[in-house]
Formats: C-alpha cells, sequence, structure tokens
C-alpha cells in the first residue's frame, strides 16, 4: 500500500514508523514474542517458558479513553431540529461506545480517525485504528490530506479498500480504490456496484479527523501521526511483567512440600517397577528412599517473599502511570478509598492537567466530527458545543457554588449561568433564562426556579 501512494507521488511515512505501531499493538494485546516467549536451561536441556502479563499497557489505555469519553460526555447542537439530526446519526452509529473505543486503541497505537460519508442517503462513521491510516500531506503537525486501508473479503477473496481523501482547488475530494490482494501484491481491480470512484464533497474541511494523545512524537518531530502513551515506558512494561512472573513462580515454587518414607508409602506395581501410591491432586508429597536415613513424614515449608514482589510491582506501576500521564498515584488509596475530585482538583494533580490537555484534542476533533455531520445533513453554520462533564476528577457541586455565587453578586447574569453549569450552547441558555423569567413572573422562589 505504501509503494502504491509512492507511486501515485504522494509522500508517505517510513516503514520503521508502522513497525514502532505493530510493537506498541503487541503491548496493548498484552503479549511480546520478543520478551515474554524465552527458552531456559534445566540443567539438561533448553525448555520453552513463557512469561504471565498483568496487561498493564490495556489498562492504562482503557482509564485514558474513560477519563476522556465516559458517560457525561455529550454533543449538542445550536437548534432543535439540527441537534435532533445529530443524535440520530450518532446514536445510529452507536458513536460514543465506538468512539471511546477508538480513543483507548488511539492511546494505544499513537493514532485514531473518525471517517464520515453518505451511503443510501444516510451518514456513516468509520472508526480507523492507526495502523489504517497513511497521511498523504501534512502542515506544521496537522494532516490535510489522508488514505485509509481496510481489508474486505469479496467472493471469498481477501481486498484491499483504499478511501483518499485529497484537496483539489481549495475543497476535498474522496478518491475509491479496491485492491485484489495475493499476499504482500496487490492489484487493482473495478469498485463494487454503486461505489464511486470519484466523490465531490464540495466542502473546504475534511471528512476526515485526526486523534491522537497531546504528547510529542518523540520517534520523529516532523512526523503528523500521535506515539503510544506508552510508547516511552516500554521498559517499564517489561519490569512489571518480570516482577509479576517472579510472583506467580515464588507461590508455585514455595508451594508446601511433604517427605515421605517409601517405608510408609503404599506401593504398586507398574511398567516401570514398584511406585510408591499418591492421589494425583495431592502434589506436595514427595517419596524418599530409606537409604536417605528418613524414617518420618516431614514438612517444608517455603519462605514466599509476597511483601517484595508487592512493593516492587507497587512501585513500578506508580513509574508506569506516571509516565503515561496519569499521576504516580492513579492507584494510591487514601484512608477513605480512591481519592475524591475535590482532592484531586485541589492538588493541581498531573492527572487533572493532563485530562485537560487531552480535551483539547477530543473537542477539536469531534466538533469537526458534528460539523460535517451536519453539512451533510443540510444543516450550515451551526454552532457545537461539547460537554466532557468531567464527572471522574471534576468537583461539580464546587462548579455550581461558585456560579450561583457570582450570579448573586451580579457578577454573570442567567445566561452565562446556565452556560457554565449545564454546558449549554448560548441560544440554549438564552431560552432556559427566558423560561426563568416566566416562572419568575408567577411567584416561583429565584433559588429553585435556577435549579429547574
Amino acid at each position: 500500500m505504501r509503494n502504491y501512494l509512492k507511486s501515485q507521488g504522494y509522500s508517505v511515512l517510513s516503514e520503521n514508523f508502522y513497525s514502532d505501531i505493530a510493537l506498541w499493538e503487541d503491548w496493548y494485546k498484552g503479549k511480546v514474542k520478543s520478551f515474554h516467549r524465552y527458552n531456559q536451561y534445566n540443567g539438561k536441556k533448553l525448555i520453552s517458558r513463557e512469561r504471565a502479563t498483568l496487561s498493564m499497557a490495556k489498562r492504562v489505555c482503557e482509564d485514558w479513553a474513560n477519563l476522556l469519553l465516559n458517560e457525561k460526555f455529550s454533543i449538542t447542537a445550536s437548534d432543535a431540529k439540527a441537534d435532533k439530526f445529530l443524535k440520530k446519526v450518532l446514536k445510529d452509529n452507536n458513536f460514543y461506545a465506538s468512539a471511546n473505543r477508538l480513543v483507548e486503541l488511539a492511546f494505544a497505537l499513537g493514532t485514531g480517525a473518525f471517517v464520515e460519508y453518505l451511503s443510501g442517503g444516510e451518514v456513516k462513521i468509520d472508526f480507523i485504528r492507526a495502523d489504517m491510516i497513511y497521511p498523504l500531506s501534512w502542515d506544521n503537525g496537522k494532516i490535510c490530506e489522508c488514505a485509509f486501508a481496510s481489508e474486505k473479503m469479496i467472493d471469498g477473496k481477501p481486498h484491499v479498500y483504499l478511501n483518499m481523501h485529497v484537496l483539489r482547488n481549495g475543497k476535498y475530494v474522496i478518491l475509491n480504490k479496491l485492491f485484489l490482494r495475493n499476499g504482500a501484491r496487490l492489484k487493482e481491480v473495478e469498485l463494487p456496484s454503486g461505489v464511486e470512484d470519484v466523490v465531490l464533497c464540495g466542502y473546504t474541511k475534511p471528512f476526515f479527523q485526526i486523534v491522537t494523545p497531546n504528547i510529542v512524537n518523540n520517534t520523529d518531530f516532523d512526523n503528523p501521526m500521535g506515539i503510544s502513551v506508552f510508547a516511552n515506558s516500554i521498559d517499564i512494561l517489561k519490569g512489571i511483567d518480570l516482577i509479576y512472573d517472579s510472583y506467580q513462580n515464588e507461590f508455585r515454587l514455595g508451594k508446601k512440600r511433604i517427605i515421605v518414607p517409601l517405608g510408609i508409602a503404599q506401593m504398586m506395581n507398574t511398567n516401570s517397577g514398584v511406585m510408591p501410591v499418591f492421589d494425583d491432586n495431592d502434589t506436595e508429597f514427595y517419596a524418599i528412599k530409606e537409604s536417605d536415613k528418613l524414617t518420618d513424614i516431614r514438612e517444608i515449608n517455603m519462605e514466599i517473599r509476597a511483601s517484595e514482589h508487592e512493593a516492587a510491582l507497587k512501585r513500578s506501576i506508580n513509574l508506569l502511570t506516571a509516565g503515561c500521564g496519569l499521576g504516580a498515584d492513579r492507584y494510591e488509596q487514601t484512608k477513605y478509598g480512591i481519592k475524591t475530585a475535590t482532592e484531586v482538583i485541589s492538588e493541581k494533580s498531573v492527572l487533572y492537567q493532563n485530562v485537560k490537555k487531552n480535551e483539547l484534542v477530543i473537542e477539536k476533533a469531534v466538533g469537526d466530527l458534528a460539523e460535517v455531520i451536519l453539512y451533510l445533513g443540510g444543516f450550515k453554520n451551526r454552532e457545537v458545543t461539547i460537554c466532557f462533564g468531567d464527572g471522574i476528577i471534576e468537583d461539580t457541586q464546587s462548579v455550581f457554588n461558585r456560579a450561583m455565587e457570582e450570579y448573586k453578586n451580579g457578577i454573570i447574569d442567567k445566561c452565562e449561568y446556565f452556560m457554565r453549569v449545564y454546558n449549554l450552547p448560548e441560544g440554549a441558555a438564552k431560552k432556559k433564562a427566558h423560561g426563568i423569567e416566566k416562572r419568575l413572573k408567577n411567584g416561583a422562589d429565584e433559588d429553585k426556579a435556577l435549579e429547574n
């Protein structure tokens, strides 16, 4: 695919970068062949072993997705008709669940994308992961033109579908290509019936939006793609799994052993000779010859270094969460449990600051996506409001109390109060304020009227 795009005159990223994406994907999946599989000499021969994993790479990416796109996240258009259309499209495309998964993958693999298109008169959204994204042109870190590849099975044969978004005379054009795949070779074939090879968007904004962690790509400063949130913490991930694997071995090797003299054990004849008889499930019993001068049953209890392993594991996980922007105390517990929202904000925690920083990327991408959806639905120049809610880390009660105090002191009016407390766009806030005025004229208490 990279060779095809190069043959068409487009700039493409180095193959080495896609190898980095493959490595991040392996760590995200939990097992990395070059690390988790190894050979160990047991005194006679090399035996194949496999390390246990805590899959912490996936855990931190899940955390990021839940912090940024949780159940309180919402998108609202400025007028009722446009908002109704927008919400229907999002619902039909299972947007909130799929977007949460995309953010998780984007933080794992460095990049993700939303792609919008019309199919049968309905707006569809594709959710694209990093290894399917091929930037074609970029400016100051912003991807201006991009190709998206995906695997398709057509008539039982593997195909690759290529969707290219390019600029022509300041407006976007979508080029569709289909290839029959034979191993690593691609042969261009005709598109399926009903799929146009060229689609004129007639729009100055792209029908795609890029999502990345809001951190610098330090593998290549000129690369417009993002890096995995754990790209610089691979060594820490290795350490975590080494400790966890050792922790499991500690219990396996430290299992209680009971030594039984052969004279005491029940014997039976086998093909290998006379052997002691034990229950197959009683693996802690071992028989010793009488010549070893053991005449009674003895118990051997191995010492298990649980506390040492737990301390090392805790330290390594703290290093990982700090390296991934979640703060060194992400999984620390206070006397009363996990830290409260007020504690997180009052401490100006690294987590709070990084969530706010990453919200900038999500807000831009989702805002542009909503504008494209409205454009495809015939709604132009509509204001869109993105509400993160921040229920996990933001003290919403404090926001409410401060807004109420400022309103009572004449610092803000009713409209700004509703915009701040309820995250409403200006038009909806004015409408709500007008409704409050009506209730006040009918004798309603002002504090209760504002809360309703």
